[in-house]
């Protein structure tokens, strides 16, 4: 793609399937690990990556290459079948169908690493649900009640 000039951040906020408090601290960061393998085979530049049991926050520099939604199939088929393989969990891990992805600006991207890299603290004050829901209202995305994740 010569002469093509892109400056992309993508913030991407998925969840493990039913919410389930499944992601461990003792495998946490070698998932993290293995997530940012992907996204750099995918011929992306990962930020930041960290969340808490039941979700994960991933910041992305992209390449045009690319369209979210194929990062995020590859980034959660291969992460799944990972923990999997790796029997992390009893029974079979699998991630909520969807996710959420909100764009930033390039003088954004210190302020969101922050956030990211602080997900324990921000969620001793604030669930999941209501940090989404937030989310979606700040970048007034329509969303249908029906398919947002319910609290468990």
């Amino acid at each position: 793609m010569a002469n093509t000039y892109t400056q992309l951040y993508i913030h991407y906020i998925f969840a493990v399937q039913d919410r389930l408090c499944l992601i461990q601290d003792r495998w946490k960061n070698d998932l993290y690990k293995y997530m940012n393998g992907i996204i750099i085979q995918q011929g992306h530049k990962p930020f930041a990556i960290n969340g808490i049991s039941d979700h994960v926050h991933v910041l992305v520099s992209m390449s045009p290459k690319q369209s979210p939604s194929d990062l995020m199939y590859h980034v959660k088929r291969s992460s799944s079948k990972w923990i999997n393989e790796n029997r992390f969990v009893m029974g079979k891990f699998s991630w909520q169908e969807g996710f959420g992805a909100f764009s930033y600006g390039k003088s954004q991207i210190p302020d969101i690493v922050h956030y990211i890299e602080n997900q324990e603290q921000h969620h001793s004050i604030k669930s999941f649900i209501e940090e989404y829901s937030g989310f979606l209202k700040v970048f007034e995305v329509d969303y249908d009640e029906r398919y947002i994740f319910k609290p468990v």
